[in-house]
């Protein structure tokens, strides 16, 4: 046996007496296992920061480890956890257990009493059940949203979620009164590597955008939803609209003058082939903020999208 099937199976044995003192019960994940869970789990390793540990987070529920990145330097970090919950490595007991794969060892350390993982996560389930009780949840079947469903179910947090589902709502609800948002076509574009990227629907950006009732050009309604679409230069004018966003990345150091460079990139010029852009109606945002899934960023963009368009004259873009 090697050393590190050796360490868990001690680490199995060393914790399995705690784990099956708590009550339990049965979850389906989305692999499709019937997995015997703690009824309240208390020490909740996560494998996936973005869709598992700032969810967590925000549900008032802090994971004893974290799937993580690291910097240049090698030091552990939440992606965008700084930005949408505070919460990180340095100014938290969350342990980081590394990226993918996770560190089998660091894991077994920190004794979960539930894994929660997804099928992005390289560390073979078999290693991580022996550890603890290892559920899958997929976000690219839930949707990210629905992670935070499934979550709440898990750690008993329904009460919570509803009270951030329920000031996102009134945040729509505010945006409709304010603007008629059924007469404003939006969109979301980005510049990568020399071709246009455009979604169905943008992360929380999008979601607000949708919720709230605006209209997208119907080259973007014809986009799966959930996907998005990479187009050549000849698409930028089915991609216009009233207002169009752009965003640039905060966490590579980018600034909106980056945004509108890898614009550029698809086409020299490219403003003169927009109408948004001619008429200074380009909103430019850090795409930390406007591609997560979380409930903060959703506040966030739609107290944006009010301060941006609220009240505020604007050249239409003519059919």
């Amino acid at each position: 046996m090697s050393l590190l099937r050796s360490i868990i199976a001690i680490g199995a044995i060393a914790f399995a007496a705690p784990v099956l003192a708590q009550e339990t019960r049965s979850f389906t994940d989305d692999a499709g296992r019937i997995v015997e869970i703690p009824a309240d789990p208390q020490r909740i390793a996560s494998l996936q920061d973005l869709s598992i540990t700032i969810p967590l987070i925000e549900l008032g529920v802090h994971p004893v480890a974290s799937h993580g990145r690291t910097t240049e330097t090698g030091e552990g970090f939440i992606r965008s956890s700084k930005v949408l919950t505070g919460v990180d490595f340095d100014n938290s007991d969350i342990a980081f257990v590394g990226n993918l794969p996770v560190d089998i060892e660091a894991v077994a350390a920190t004794e979960p009493d539930l894994i929660i993982t997804t099928p992005w996560q390289t560390a073979p389930v078999e290693q991580l059940e022996a550890i603890a009780p290892t559920i899958v949840l997929d976000d690219t079947v839930r949707g990210d949203f629905g992670m935070y469903e499934a979550l709440a179910e898990i750690t008993g947090t329904t009460d919570t979620l509803a009270i951030l589902e329920g000031r996102y709502d009134s945040q729509i609800e505010q945006i409709r009164r304010l603007i008629d948002t059924g007469s404003i076509s939006v969109n979301v574009i980005q510049g990568v590597n020399g071709e246009v990227l455009s979604w169905h629907t943008y992360g929380g950006l999008g979601r607000v955008l949708r919720d709230a009732g605006f209209a997208f050009p119907e080259r973007v309604d014809a986009i799966p939803e959930g996907e998005f679409a990479r187009m050549s230069a000849e698409a930028l004018p089915e991609l216009d609209a009233d207002f169009l966003f752009v965003t640039y990345r905060t966490d590579a150091l980018e600034t909106p003058e980056d945004a509108f460079g890898h614009l550029e990139q698809v086409l020299p010029n490219f403003c003169d082939f927009l109408h948004a852009c001619r008429e200074n109606q380009m909103i430019v945002m850090p795409r930390e903020e406007a591609s997560a899934s979380s409930y903060y960023a959703l506040g966030v963009m739609a107290y944006t999208v009010i301060s941006h368009i609220s009240g505020r004259r604007f050249e239409p873009l003519a059919e």
